[in-house]
């Protein structure tokens, strides 16, 4: 039988893998502006947060044929959105900060349910889960307010 907890880390597991794949997209397409310098920045903290996330998914252990289909799907997806950056203020970059905040804000409700499944969780405990949900929500501002700035462009058509 399949442990639903390492189904659903191994899932987060899969999002971070799709998030870091974007945010070195966006750094790199976007190297030399402050947009790329602003990825790099954000793609430090989420690796981090993966490796506490992997962490855990070594401890809880394995979900089975599920995490591969899970990231070979997000993996595909990320492809497809490294190529529809069009610079740095259009479309396609608004909507890789689009994914990227809704990806961020599962991360945080990931650090809230998992402090509450360390209430009687062995495998989950000893992490501050309340200082991983205050980063999640850090980031989650400062990808958003980059996203809110370039929808002023992206979704203007009298700026095409």
């Amino acid at each position: 039988m399949n442990d639903p907890l390492a189904s659903y880390l191994h899932d987060h597991l899969a999002g971070s893998t799709f998030a870091i794949e974007l945010l070195e997209s966006l750094r790199d397409q976007y190297a030399d502006t402050d947009l790329g310098v602003f990825a790099a920045t954000v793609l430090a903290d989420v690796k981090e947060d993966q490796q506490v996330l992997q962490t855990i998914v070594d401890r809880v252990g394995k979900s089975g044929v599920h995490l591969k289909q899970a990231t070979a799907w997000l993996a595909e997806k990320a492809s497809k959105l490294k190529f529809r950056f069009d610079e740095p203020r259009g479309l396609g970059t608004f909507e890789a900060l689009e994914t990227l905040t809704l990806g961020i804000a599962g991360k945080l409700g990931l650090w809230r349910v998992l402090a509450v499944v360390s209430e009687w969780d062995d495998r989950v405990r000893g992490y501050d889960f309340s200082q991983l949900a205050t980063r999640a929500q850090q980031q989650h501002a400062r990808v958003e307010q980059w996203r809110i700035q370039i929808a002023r462009t992206a979704l203007n058509a009298s700026s095409i």
